[in-house]
């Protein structure tokens, strides 16, 4: 993750600065933590963001609603079709002040829910110890009782992307997103099906075809007659002669064999190799492995298959 940042650091010209928790705390516990790099003379509200979730991120709404209501912290929030799922907000919604939270609530009581993106004064770091703490179950009632919490509800798309179903979800909601608003930066040719995204970098064969809600990352080879849909192909990946994948995530510098099917929320973790003709159902590998056997159902493999049964 340091490394990853470092790159980005360059890419973007900005400073970047780390704070790396030695014990879990939670996820108000770390903002104590960083306390000295959150606060500056200016007193001017940031931004927390947790980062297992996608959206559009509208960011410079958000700073003009905290402005306009004039209260300590303000969260988005989310429209989701079940809320009994997850954590309701309930908020008063010509104002957006919060009113109270309800734990996956057995009867409706709204279908609004914490979208993970909040933008707080410093003064909410004075309510956080520096101790396992819950933003969440214990800052945000506490400030929302006092009536000075408010919720925005996100526009756009939003999703949870911590489980590999969910981010390949987030991926297509996504590529949705960049055909509304920057179709200029997906992929396009006789051998592109829908939403694709395609790194510059990446050099693909003649006779693939290649979408829908593909991501591809630098440095990649996809080789002829290739077929790939609903998938992330991760920094470089080598996807060998008329490979079939589907509903796939492909981590760095792995290699998918010639003729190889692989599908059904298989996960291949960082340099992965997988053989020619291999067959792959819901597999999930660890990385550093070489899979010569089959997976015929959905497993998690932690060492190599060294079988290849006809």
């Amino acid at each position: 993750m340091l490394n990853f940042l470092k790159d980005f650091e360059a890419k973007l010209g900005i400073k970047i600065t780390c704070s790396q928790e030695t014990k879990p705390l939670g996820t108000a516990g770390p903002l104590a933590l960083a306390r000295d790099k959150l606060i500056d003379d200016s007193g001017e509200p940031f931004f927390v963001l947790n980062s297992d979730v996608i959206s559009e991120y509208p960011l410079k709404e958000m700073i003009a609603f905290h402005k306009h209501h004039g209260g300590e912290a303000s969260i988005m929030v989310a429209k989701v079709d079940e809320p009994s799922k997850y954590g309701v907000v309930v908020m008063e919604e010509s104002t957006g002040e919060v009113e109270k939270f309800v734990e996956k609530p057995k009867l409706f009581v709204g279908n609004k829910i914490n979208a993970g993106i909040y933008l707080l004064n410093p003064s909410v770091l004075d309510r956080i110890e520096l101790r396992p703490t819950s933003i969440e179950k214990e800052v945000f009632p506490k400030i929302a009782s006092e009536k000075k919490l408010y919720a925005m509800v996100l526009p756009g798309f939003w999703m949870d992307v911590g489980q590999p179903r969910d981010y390949i979800t987030g991926l297509r909601l996504y590529l949705d997103s960049l055909r509304k608003k920057s179709p200029s930066k997906l992929a396009t040719g006789s051998h592109i099906v829908g939403n694709v995204i395609v790194d510059e970098t990446t050099k693909i064969g003649e006779g693939c075809l290649i979408g829908p809600d593909v991501a591809i990352g630098p440095g990649c080879v996809v080789e002829s007659g290739v077929r790939l849909s609903c998938c992330t192909v991760m920094q470089g990946v080598r996807i060998k002669k008329h490979a079939c994948i589907s509903s796939t995530i492909i981590g760095w510098h792995s290699t998918v064999g010639q003729w190889a099917r692989v599908e059904n929320m298989t996960i291949l973790g960082e340099d992965v190799h997988v053989c020619d003709e291999i067959y792959s159902n819901g597999g999930v590998v660890l990385p550093h492995k070489e899979i010569k056997s089959r997976i015929w159902k959905p497993e998690i493999v932690m060492c190599k298959l060294i079988k290849n049964p006809r």
